[in-house]
């Protein structure tokens, strides 16, 4: 599993709510408890969590409601974890009781898309919250899988950085030296003495050599 992948997901759940408003009657408490449920006992932020973890195959270690006890497993078993700078991906375990999974990060601030939240309603939304860090006990780190980059992916990135390379470059002015010697080779037929800071394939080389071998020779 990824970060993209976990935050895919996550996005693909925003907006969904309970049913009828304020019951905590919703999909991942269901699946939690393995039935519908209702009422003020069944909070279902780290419901939420939870059940994206285990739709993409990677079920927290400690299956809880609790967001004070998946934590403090974490702190006992898997300290190196627990983290108290964000990073996209993370569990946010907030100081006042609550959960989410970090989207994005900024400084001090963070986005993060949270299950049973509300801002203007009565009623618990799956919904993108701005929070600080000092709004967060600690952050639940998984070992995610490295991305991984198809052939296409790369090559497009590749000649991205390459194209932006050369534009930098002949921007450039090379040298009196080099402009001396490109003149010089273009007066014997080596190169056409143009762009003299472009870049240069094996094969125009061996020509140039070539070339200047005959020039050389005359």
């Amino acid at each position: 599993m990824t970060v993209n992948e976990l935050l895919t997901l996550a996005r693909r759940e925003l907006g969904n709510n309970e049913s009828p408003p304020g019951s905590n009657n919703i999909k991942y408490n269901t699946w939690y408890y393995g039935r519908e449920v209702e009422g003020s006992e069944y909070p279902w932020c780290m419901a939420f969590v939870q059940w994206l973890f285990y739709t993409l195959g990677n079920p927290l270690p400690l299956k809880t409601a609790s967001c004070s006890a998946l934590l403090s497993y974490y702190k006992t078993w898997q300290p190196k974890n627990v983290k108290t700078e964000p990073e996209p991906g993370d569990i946010a375990i907030y100081t006042f009781g609550h959960t989410g999974i970090v989207e994005t990060v900024n400084g001090d601030s963070f986005t993060a898309i949270e299950g049973n939240t509300a801002v203007g309603n009565d009623f618990g939304e799956v919904m993108r919250r701005s929070r600080t860090k000092k709004q967060v006990s600690s952050f639940i780190r998984w070992d995610f899988e490295e991305e991984k980059m198809d052939f296409n992916e790369f090559y497009k990135l590749f000649k991205e950085s390459m194209e932006k390379y050369r534009g930098e470059l002949s921007e450039k002015k090379c040298s009196a030296w080099a402009e001396k010697e490109a003149a010089e080779a273009a007066l014997h037929g080596i190169t056409d003495g143009t762009r003299p800071m472009d870049f240069a394939t094996r094969e125009d080389v061996m020509v140039m050599a070539e070339r200047a071998v005959k020039a050389l020779d005359k």
